[in-house]
């Protein structure tokens, strides 16, 4: 899918600014994501470190077009080993982000979240989509459709609060969180709408922070005011939300590929809540999601050295 080169123009201007950071790029033996590196350290973004089997990565070079010479290269047997020695370069403080290559998200996330040797930390892990859909005035972002895939109620607050960090990060204040159901109310049989409610009344005791939330509201009330105006909901989130929170893995990865395909959504993907910043995209993802996406992680990485390096 070819995105829009320019959707995320504001966001890459703030990162050209802030300056290049070191990015880890475990396994970018593909052309999407070795371009994406490049493309990185052409616009400023990061400083990539190519972590992948040395022959493999040079034939996909030379083919490119790519001086890999410009790069530090760390060679590696296969993509498990990939993986695993570019967390160890971001737990080490060698590397600020971490990327994925061209290999399986499961193989990916196992190194990053090894107990012992990966960088997980107390909070759970999360997977956001940001997007810029036209026909909405300013960026969507869309939680957990990669990594959660049936969270319960506390790992839902994680999700939440990871989300509500990353607008924070992009410079959105107190952002407007819309939980999802099938419905707008509470129905006991439906434990997406009974979850919302806790999740609310949980902002309202301090346990989420830093955004106001309502739901359970279905997609269509929670994105058009007319739509929540014709069912007679009040509500400061209808029609105007910042994140959109989804009930489990399967609702938030179709909602988000629906908006790619049919509505030419550009997008970027980001894992949150680990040591550092993760760059998760799709291996079907072009090279200016990837781009975009680096660059999301740099301002996230920026502002965790701001803060003494918490996540």
């Amino acid at each position: 899918m070819i995105h829009d080169t320019h959707a995320f123009d504001d966001i890459l201007q703030q990162a050209r600014q802030l300056g290049s950071l070191p990015m880890a790029v475990a396994h970018p033996c593909s052309r999407e994501s070795l371009l994406g590196a490049v493309e990185a350290a052409e616009n400023g973004i990061a400083t990539p470190i190519l972590v992948a089997p040395l022959p493999r990565l040079q034939k996909l070079a030379d083919e490119l077009e790519v001086d890999l010479g410009r790069f530090e290269c760390i060679d590696v047997e296969h993509s498990h080993a990939a993986a695993e020695h570019a967390v160890q370069l971001t737990r080490d403080g060698y590397a600020d982000i971490l990327m994925k290559g061209s290999l399986h998200t499961d193989e990916f996330m196992s190194a990053a979240l090894a107990r012992e040797t990966g960088i997980r930390t107390d909070r759970r892990i999360s997977h956001v989509w940001i997007m810029k859909v036209a026909s909405y005035p300013r960026y969507l972002f869309i939680t957990d459709a990669a990594v959660n895939i049936e969270p319960d109620l506390m790992t839902k607050r994680d999700i939440c609060q990871n989300a509500i960090d990353l607008t924070h990060a992009l410079g959105i204040v107190c952002p407007k969180v819309a939980i999802l159901a099938a419905v707008e109310t509470i129905n006991p049989e439906m434990r997406s709408t009974l979850d919302a409610a806790a999740l609310c009344k949980m902002a309202e005791r301090g346990q989420i922070t830093g955004a106001i939330l309502d739901g359970p509201l279905a997609f269509d009330n929670a994105i058009s005011k007319e739509a929540a105006d014709s069912k007679g909901i009040v509500s400061p989130v209808a029609g105007d939300p910042d994140i959109l929170l989804v009930p489990d893995l399967e609702a938030g990865n179709m909602l988000g590929k629906q908006l790619t395909y049919l509505a030419q959504a550009a997008s970027a993907g980001i894992v949150m809540g680990a040591r550092v910043p993760m760059v998760l995209t799709s291996r079907a993802d072009d090279a200016s999601g990837r781009l975009a996406s680096s660059a999301i992680a740099n301002l996230l990485a920026h502002k965790r050295r701001l803060a003494g390096g918490r996540p």
